[in-house]
């Protein structure tokens, strides 16, 4: 998987895909209407941050590319890709218990904090592309 080139696009099954850890300066697009929310995209190769509505949905350190994101009341799920392992930090609904699964194993269940933030590693170096769920327990 290439980085996402426009910074943020829409994918044919709605869900949008965003990021590229091959800039070498921070670059941003805002006000990118999907369905009614604006988006805003930060993205380099040091971090990828995504905000819909002036809310914190993702990032990233270092920077990823994300494809096919979708955000539902109950689960968040993507693809990612990057030149390194990162540390990936979304938003969620706070004091609540999820699900990981990362590259089709379940990794466990992590509780989010009073401010909703789920925090987890994922190892990329050396593959193409993986996949992450997070589902509601």
């Amino acid at each position: 998987m290439a980085a996402v080139k426009e910074l943020i696009r829409v994918e044919a099954d709605g869900s949008i895909s965003f990021g590229d850890y091959e800039l070498e300066v921070k670059t941003k697009l805002k006000d990118f209407n999907h369905q009614g929310d604006l988006y805003k995209v930060k993205t380099f190769r040091e971090i990828t941050k995504l905000e819909r509505n002036d809310l914190f949905v993702y990032e990233s350190v270092p920077g990823t590319a994300v494809e096919n994101f979708r955000a539902t009341a109950d689960s968040v799920e993507f693809q990612v890709n990057g030149p390194e392992d990162a540390q990936i930090t979304l938003g969620m609904e706070e004091d609540t218990e999820y699900v990981t699964q990362v590259d089709g194993h379940e990794s466990g269940r992590i509780k989010t904090s009073r401010g909703g933030k789920l925090v987890l590693s994922v190892e990329l170096g050396g593959k193409e592309s993986v996949g992450v769920k997070i589902v509601k327990a």
